[in-house]
């Protein structure tokens, strides 16, 4: 298993960042995602615990599970089912303020399911595309964060 992890200050409130980035449906502002959709909505909130997510990135096809969803500091996830096919561990974003914005950590920890060379590809291929992946979106969600105007948390 590898765990990746990108990390970036937005320059944006908390509120706001965990919101935009928990809406999966704004990944498609990266050009590294295709298609993203809520598939059932969460207990509490549309993308809140048991909340089931579907996406379609440049790397393959997911379908995660939110298992934690704490706004606006941490949401947790699975990935249940993926193409190309994938063991996976954990999943996380985490939000926290700091001058200048809000530092937001994404980790997942997954490994591609194949004997023997599943260990070799995660580490010399998917980590790199799944690194890249993260970055883009937080790229396009501090563009997106970054044209609107702010509230003031409170």
């Amino acid at each position: 298993m590898e765990t990746m992890t990108s990390e970036r200050v937005i320059a944006a409130p908390i509120d706001d960042v965990f919101t935009w980035l928990t809406t999966t449906t704004n990944y498609t502002r990266s050009p590294l995602v295709l298609r993203c959709r809520l598939a059932r909505r969460g207990e509490s909130a549309p993308y809140g615990v048991g909340a089931v997510r579907s996406h379609l990135w440049m790397i393959g096809w997911l379908r995660e599970r939110i298992t934690r969803y704490e706004p606006p500091y941490t949401t947790e996830y699975v990935v249940e089912r993926s193409v190309p096919p994938s063991r996976h561990e954990f999943g996380s974003m985490t939000f926290s303020e700091v001058d200048g914005g809000t530092l937001v950590r994404w980790t997942t920890r997954a490994e591609m399911k194949l004997p023997l060379l599943g260990p070799v590809l995660t580490r010399v291929l998917v980590r790199p595309m799944i690194v890249r992946s993260f970055d883009s979106i937080l790229d396009a969600a501090d563009t997106a964060l970054a044209r609107q105007p702010h509230r003031k948390s409170s």
